[in-house]
């Protein structure tokens, strides 16, 4: 009976846990610079969140943040929510960041959490972000139909974010040194098995 008490407990925790990163995301998602596809702290808040709850439950942070915005709570950026932001022309990278999580999910799973490991998962799944994000503006927004043409939106869609997304992640990194060790077990615990 205790055993099914501790796990209750524990999946009562990771629930919280979880929507409290989502709430972070969130909030960095708040603070927007606006140009053509917004500059927003969204990333970090995902690298943060990966970083402390690890793949697993961070998935689900993001993925929770994704529904939420899409029913129309206004966590996206700008207070804004709702299934129009999803499928508008910055909608695709929004999506994309629930294909981060997931890719680092995958790396950290069979990896494990080593430095490396985590900065291959933040990587690669940045990529797929920006990737699925610049599909879905030229599928949907644009009329481009030659390869050359896609240079125009490489330079509003991905060149402008790199060097911030790729501090933000370095800085989510630092974060994860300085705040880990403070985090009571029960926190450590949960990510663990993550």
């Amino acid at each position: 009976m205790s055993h099914k008490k501790e796990s209750g407990s524990k999946s009562v925790l990771s629930m919280v846990y979880c929507s409290l990163f989502t709430v972070i995301i969130a909030l960095c998602s708040y603070i927007t610079i606006p140009v053509i596809i917004p500059f927003t702290l969204q990333t970090l808040g995902i690298f943060i969140t990966l970083e402390l709850l690890g793949g697993k439950k961070g998935t689900f942070s993001v993925l929770l943040y994704l529904l939420l915005g899409s029913v129309g709570i206004p966590v996206f950026s700008g207070f804004r929510g709702g299934l129009g932001i999803l499928l508008s022309n910055t909608g695709g990278y929004i999506v994309g960041f629930l294909f981060l999580a997931l890719i680092y999910w995958l790396i950290t799973a069979c990896l494990g959490q080593r430095l490396y490991a985590r900065i291959l998962g933040m990587l690669l799944g940045l990529i797929a972000c920006y990737a699925f994000g610049t599909f879905w503006f030229v599928w949907a927004y644009s009329d481009i139909n030659k390869i050359s043409e896609m240079i125009p939106v490489l330079q509003i869609c991905i060149l402008p974010f790199i060097i911030p997304d790729i501090a933000k992640m370095f800085l989510s990194l630092g974060l994860r040194k300085l705040v880990y060790p403070a985090l009571p077990e029960e926190f450590k615990n949960t990510q663990a098995k993550s």
